[in-house]
């Protein structure tokens, strides 16, 4: 099965996972009990310990991988939630002020959070308060935007994270029945198509500061057969991103059952957030060409 194709989650992200060290064996030939040198031997009590200590000993329940530092699920939840925590009081922010200050905040969350998402995923180990300063500024960008989006077409702002909810759990339960995994194949079409659209989001994004288009929403507010291309490119976008989810979802999972030390929990969490922003991005976007279509 192909890892996660996140590139928070490649290569360097969940190695260093220890396995148990080998069982010491009695050398060929020797008596049971007996080790060479000296030492403890399986079929003796070890030295100082009454039969009540062993017995208490032998009674404890076996050692989880949260007691043995290693990344879990619950670990990943828990973390993803402080992140989105974070997204919330960002938003927050920017939602409460007035709307000229809230569009100066989200040009700073967004050229903050660009830089953040950089350091995040290159550092060679995570650090949890890089990664909740990224998801803070994320918070103000995604805040702007929606009061910008919202301020035009009221309620879009409502309906991007009711769908944004969905597409999550309608992907993690399509993950969860295997039903749909990220295999080498689909890795990529997934390749191909994400940079297809990175292209054309250059491109667009170029034509519309350099004054080229003068539309909302550049080459996304150009019609065809009546429909906006924008209707086209946000539902590919809004697919290559849920597709994106299955892979962190990939990742995480062969994380855990290999044992990633637990401070990379922070990593899967952070590469969730990415995700989980794209998304709803992509959505509102496509809610607000949508509305302004009619």
């Amino acid at each position: 099965m192909a890892l996660g194709g996140n590139p928070i989650f490649n290569g360097k992200s969940f190695r260093g996972a220890t396995q148990a060290p080998p069982v010491p064996q009695a050398p060929y030939g020797a008596p049971y009990g007996q080790q060479p040198y000296g030492q403890q031997g399986w079929g003796t009590q070890p030295q100082g310990m009454t039969d009540e200590q062993l017995r208490q000993m032998y009674s404890q329940p076996s050692a989880g991988p949260a007691d043995t530092g290693r990344m879990t699920f619950d670990d990943v939840i828990m973390k993803t939630a402080a992140c989105l925590g974070a997204v919330l009081v960002g938003a927050a922010i920017t939602l409460t002020v007035g709307l000229g200050l809230a569009s100066m905040l989200m040009i700073v969350g967004a050229l903050g959070g660009f830089v953040l998402a950089l350091v995040n995923t290159f550092k060679k180990q995570p650090s949890p308060a890089l990664i909740l300063a990224y998801a803070a500024l994320e918070g103000l960008f995604l805040g702007g935007l929606t009061r910008i989006l919202d301020t035009q077409f009221p309620g879009v702002g409502l309906q991007a994270v009711i769908g944004t909810l969905s597409v999550f759990a309608v992907t993690l339960l399509l993950f969860k029945s295997g039903k749909v995994r990220a295999t080498p194949k689909a890795m990529r079409f997934f390749m191909i198509a994400i940079i297809g659209y990175a292209v054309f989001a250059l491109v667009n994004m170029v034509l519309m500061w350099t004054g080229v288009l003068q539309q909302p929403f550049g080459l996304r507010s150009v019609e065809i057969f009546g429909i906006p291309l924008g209707v086209f490119i946000g539902l590919l976008a809004i697919g290559l991103a849920a597709f994106s989810l299955i892979m962190d979802f990939t990742s995480i999972e062969a994380g855990v059952r290999s044992g990633a030390p637990q401070r990379f929990s922070w990593t899967a969490a952070f590469g969730l957030t990415v995700t989980l922003v794209w998304l709803y991005v992509e959505i509102i976007r496509l809610l607000a060409i949508l509305r302004g279509d009619d």
